[in-house]
């Protein structure tokens, strides 16, 4: 669904601190760039009226700011910078809202000026690899018949509210802009129980090895899983004010009636800030078991080496003794003294090692 246009502006910046100097309002890309274009993709509905279309041009979307209907612009990939400038223009878009579309370290927010409102939050993913987590910037500038989406990456992330549209026999397509913003903060919040899941899955793995052979290797995971939970969690606590404040707000845009559907989302957000914090405690005490874990293996291995040093401090002593280079000493003359002494050496190692059974030592 959508056309990708090649990007004409290519100037990007990976981090924050390049743009330092640049005046505010200044329009430049921030962040990995993960597309060399955009997509950009135009969803007309009313109870009566759908259309499903690729946009070629900015100027295509004015034709739908007086319809009456609600028209979803999705807009997927951000190195384009004229794209973002041109939709600033023809919505009247402050340039602040604009730089913070193109920056992708932006802190989840909520933002209500006078004819639209701004959120931006994090859409989390879990790799292909050992729990780690793709993400991804999502910013929606919401007006009362208007919808626009900023994605940094093309793919099918809203297909399921796509899906929902094209098959609503009016209940979806009867709501405002506000419903559609729900649909869309519904969709991205619930990604992240699948990285709720897989970290499920991780800790799972890491207990189990914990309890069987813990290995340095177990620490380093032990580790990795607590910092991307630091990670998660710097993206997860703002969403909940972002949607604290949204509820707050007394935006005309955000009809009374959808609330009860925001704090749904909210809802969400609590239970995954939980989970994460269950999560983050169970890592601490598995840290705490695998130190266990090791003093004890520690221990182990000190006390069989304790046990044959103890065995041998007496057979030491002996074969010191007559290792003494001392002219009259009886025993050395005698015929039997070298297999007496085994036997002795024998006896002593044999008693110890019952001594040390009998106490429990082994």
């Amino acid at each position: 669904m959508g056309k990708t246009t090649e990007t004409t502006m290519t100037d990007s910046l990976i981090n924050l601190a390049d743009k330092s100097g640049k005046p505010p309002g200044y329009l430049v890309h921030v962040g990995e760039v993960h597309e060399s274009g955009s997509r950009i993709s135009l969803l007309d509905y009313s109870k009566e009226i759908l259309e499903e279309r690729e946009i070629q041009s900015i100027e295509e979307i004015a034709q739908y700011k007086d319809t009456g209907t609600i028209t979803w612009v999705i807009v997927e990939g951000l190195s384009n910078v004229e794209i973002i400038e041109s939709i600033g223009k023809l919505f009247d878009v402050h340039p602040l809202v604009l730089e913070d579309i193109l920056n992708t370290h932006q802190r989840p927010k909520f933002e209500d000026y006078d004819n639209y409102i701004y959120i931006v939050l994090k859409s989390l993913l879990p790799a292909d690899e050992y729990f780690t987590i793709n993400y991804e910037q999502i910013s929606i500038l919401v007006f009362k018949n208007f919808v626009f989406t900023f994605k940094e990456k093309i793919d099918d992330a809203f297909l399921p509210v796509i899906k929902r549209i094209l098959s609503s026999k009016g209940r979806f397509r009867g709501f405002g802009s506000d419903y559609l913003t729900y649909a869309i903060l519904d969709i991205v919040v619930d990604r992240a129980f699948l990285v709720i899941d897989s970290l499920a899955e991780t800790v799972d793995l890491l207990e189990e090895e914990i309890l069987s052979k813990p290995a340095a290797d177990t620490l380093k995971s032990i580790q990795s899983v607590k910092r991307e939970i630091i990670y998660i969690r710097r993206f997860i606590s703002p969403s909940r004010e972002m949607l604290a404040a949204l509820l707050r707000s007394e935006s005309d845009i955000i009809q009374q009636s959808t609330h009860l559907y925001y704090r749904d989302v909210l809802d969400h957000l609590l239970r995954i800030s939980e989970s994460l914090d269950s999560y983050r405690d169970i890592l601490s005490n598995l840290l705490d078991i695998y130190n266990s874990s090791i003093s004890n293996k520690m221990n182990e291995v000190m006390k069989v080496l304790t046990v044959f040093a103890s065995i041998f401090i007496p057979l030491t002593f002996i074969a010191a003794v007559y290792g003494m280079n001392f002219e009259y000493m009886p025993e050395l003359k005698w015929r039997w003294g070298y297999p007496a002494l085994w036997v002795v050496f024998i006896v002593i190692m044999s008693l110890s090692l019952v001594y040390f059974k009998r106490k429990k030592w082994l």
